[in-house]
């Protein structure tokens, strides 16, 4: 069998060494033929030049550089393109969080008949509880609104087999929700539970409050379900008989002679009309960005050059 193990990163020049050495330790009493596919987001510290001295070390060490920084999925995704002939494929991150040793007990569950197999968090140290309760209730919202279940504490970890994993590339989004696709192509799925560990080195390059994990969170909101459009159509109807309700009132008032100071009944349904305007505005701007997106048909990403001293078959570069 080959194994393709995909890891992408950017800036991990303090990590790289270790992690390699860690993946030997557990596949090569394995018995297995396997590849370290690293997928590299235009780094600019000593990331590669420290990869080109490990692949003259080990020739199963493969290196695809991106063209310019495209951002974690699209990095995912051209590793498991470039793996599409493996058997198997597992892609994790590569600041050692996620430990390499949980991968025997991946291909065990695989072997007796796992599609994909999913690895949840039983704990996660290093993070805050502001950071730890935020992802809950943004999964509780997801899943509120998703017609598909995604699965809470499951990072990028994961195993996927290669039938799995030929559906997933056949749908060929441009804007895709990776942990939402991997759930919705089906096929049969178990979870794996460990503790994840602190950063082996440096710093996340997704800060709570960054760009990138609202980003994420708007794209799995609206990858897999319409209803945040029906909400806002609800609100906004309701919000117009809050309004009628209130004028009525004004009305009525205003006929029997008593005076409004401040006019605040009409100040709150002002504000009330105009947030659910804003908000149907908002949800339908997402949309139609998503859709925008699709129609222009760029490539997800730009690959520059693939270095693998152990494949010659320019159809896989």
């Amino acid at each position: 069998m080959l194994l393709s193990v995909i890891f992408s990163f950017r800036n991990e020049e303090a990590n790289l060494v270790e992690l390699i050495q860690r993946v030997e330790k557990v596949l090569d009493p394995l018995g297995i033929d396997y590849r370290l596919i690293f997928v590299n987001d235009d780094s600019t510290d000593r990331s590669l030049e420290i990869l080109q001295e490990q692949s003259n070390l080990n020739s199963r060490i493969v290196i695809i550089n991106m063209s310019r920084r495209f951002g974690n999925t699209p990095c995912i995704l051209a590793g498991l393109q470039y793996a599409r002939k493996s058997d198997a494929v597992i892609y994790m991150d590569s600041d050692l969080q996620d430990p390499p040793e949980l991968i025997p007990k991946m291909l065990e569950k695989w072997r007796n008949g796992s599609e994909i197999v999913h690895t949840r968090r039983r704990s996660r140290k290093g993070e805050g509880r502001l950071k730890l309760w935020l992802t809950k209730q943004a999964y509780n919202i997801l899943n509120f609104f998703s017609e598909v279940e995604l699965l809470e504490n499951c990072g990028d970890f994961k195993l996927v087999s290669k039938r799995a994993l030929s559906e997933i590339l056949k749908l060929n989004e441009t804007d895709p929700y990776m942990r939402g696709l991997i759930c919705w192509v089906g096929f049969p799925q178990d979870i794996l539970l460990y503790d994840r560990q602190e950063r082996f080195s440096g710093e996340s390059h997704f800060p709570l409050f960054g760009s990138s994990p609202i980003k994420e969170f708007l794209r799995g909101l609206t990858s897999f379900s319409a209803t945040p459009l029906y909400l806002a159509l609800f609100i906004g109807f309701l919000s117009s008989i809050v309004a009628f309700v209130v004028l009525m009132v004004v009305m009525m008032q205003k006929f029997m002679g008593i005076n409004i100071p401040g006019w605040t009944a009409i100040m709150t349904a002002s504000l009330f009309l105009g947030g659910s305007i804003h908000l149907a505005i908002g949800f339908l701007g997402i949309y139609i960005a998503r859709v925008y997106n699709e129609s222009k048909k760029r490539p997800l990403y730009v690959i520059q050059d693939v270095v693998d001293l152990n494949t010659k078959d320019e159809s896989l570069k």
